[in-house]
């Protein structure tokens, strides 16, 4: 269970044609635990149905601000109440203005206006219309009164023009919103250093071992630690993911580069994070050739690869500690052997085979550290990350706090003169 209430977001989607991005957006804030109320203008449900929305987010849409079942209990200010955040993506040229001038003859403008919840808007519309003077002050205006402005994206855009004006994207919408409050975030002003996907070693210029690891988790651990206010170094083995927005990413391919590139970047580091599956073997000779198949049998001589976590775990001030036990068999006896053996401070451990956990965007885990277990059950890759990190987050200050009361109980030794 996380131990962090969700942020509750209120989504207000107005009426232009890049409302169809908007239930992609829904699933972005939730993937990241957000709780999200999907508020439609009128002309919003002319391009997206309030059953898209409500399939997505879970939650009955709201439309009407003469909803009488809603406003028999005064549903406006509720909803006003309920939000730690208002976006409103896309926000038209006339939402714009509304806002700007104090309109509320609809729920979603009657809702702002009583709201003391921060409001973010992500502008939409035609580049001509953008650059107008009217819709600039109105930004302007907006923009004076501590409204945040997302955007607009430059680009192609649906009438065929090209400019600004372009909606941004919905996970860099996400990627935004939860960065703003990332200052104050469980891991605001540390250092993570996450390692993601696969290592290859090398068996000549076009062959190599490695496995099943697509990266996907130890993607969504760097979004979550950047998320929660860590400053994110993600070094990773060949994967196809795009590199998250305000993360340092290093790519390496094998084991010996991971380890020399965690190196490099440990130092000041409080917290690693090690979810990448490591090749445990490497070739003792790379042919400088391809090798050709000049028999039916080919031997391999290999030996032990660098391992990663263990070096770090031997050093002599090792960060605090996760390591990954991905297991086709013996799960906790298999976790609780390397827990203890690499001297980790956490141990993230999950079943993988038989189409478990490699490649699919779901997971489930169970968390061991010394004297402890809790389970995570199954769910997106993305929100399995984020309870993750709150619990390393709490695990880390919970070690940071009896260090230092450890520290301070000591005597000071005096010596006479």
């Amino acid at each position: 269970m996380s131990s962090t209430r969700s942020r509750k977001i209120l989504l207000g989607v107005t009426g232009g044609i890049a409302a169809y991005k908007s239930p992609d957006l829904v699933r972005r804030l939730t993937e990241r635990g957000a709780e999200v109320q999907v508020v439609m203008s009128r002309g919003a449900q002319q391009f997206v149905t309030a059953l898209t929305f409500q399939a997505v987010s879970g939650r009955s849409v709201r439309t009407d601000l003469w909803d009488e079942a809603a406003e028999a209990a005064m549903g406006h200010i509720e909803l006003a109440r309920w939000a730690d955040e208002i976006v409103i993506a896309p926000a038209t040229a006339e939402c714009v203005a509304r806002l700007a001038h104090g309109f509320a003859d609809d729920l979603l403008t009657t809702v702002c206006l009583a709201t003391s919840a921060p409001i973010s808007i992500a502008p939409a519309m035609n580049q001509q219309m953008w650059a107008n003077p009217a819709v600039q002050e109105n930004i302007r205006i907006l923009r004076q009164r501590g409204i945040r402005v997302l955007g607009p994206g430059v680009g192609e855009q649906a009438c065929g023009d090209v400019g600004a004006g372009r909606m941004l994207e919905p996970v860099d919408i996400a990627e935004d919103i939860f960065a703003a409050h990332a200052a104050s975030g469980v891991l605001a002003g540390l250092k993570v250093v996450v390692t993601a996907g696969p290592t290859r070693e090398r068996i000549d210029p076009v062959r190599f071992i490695s496995n099943r690891s697509s990266g996907k988790m130890g993607y969504a651990v760097a979004e979550a630690a950047r998320n929660a206010g860590a400053q994110v170094v993600l070094v990773s083995g060949p994967v196809q993911i795009s590199t998250p927005r305000g993360i340092q990413k290093i790519e390496v391919e094998s084991a010996e580069q991971m380890l020399n590139a965690v190196q490099e970047h440990l130092a000041d580091a409080s917290i690693f994070i090690a979810a990448a599956a490591v090749s445990d073997y490497q070739c003792n000779e790379v042919a400088c050739q391809k090798i050709k198949k000049t028999s039916d049998n080919l031997t391999l001589s290999l030996r032990r690869a660098p391992d990663v976590l263990a070096t770090v775990g031997r050093s002599d001030h090792p960060p605090f500690l996760v390591g990954f036990a991905a297991e086709t068999e013996n799960v906790e006896r298999n976790a609780l052997v390397k827990l203890a053996a690499k001297n980790l401070d956490m141990i993230a451990a999950n079943q993988v085979g038989d189409g478990l956990a490699f490649d699919k965007d779901d997971n489930a885990l169970t968390l061991y550290w010394p004297g402890g277990k809790q389970e995570l059950c199954l769910t997106s890759k993305a929100a399995l990350a984020k309870q993750l990190v709150e619990i390393i987050a709490q695990r880390y200050h919970s070690r940071e706090a009896a260090a230092s009361s450890t520290t301070s109980s000591v005597p000071s030794l005096h010596v006479a003169r």
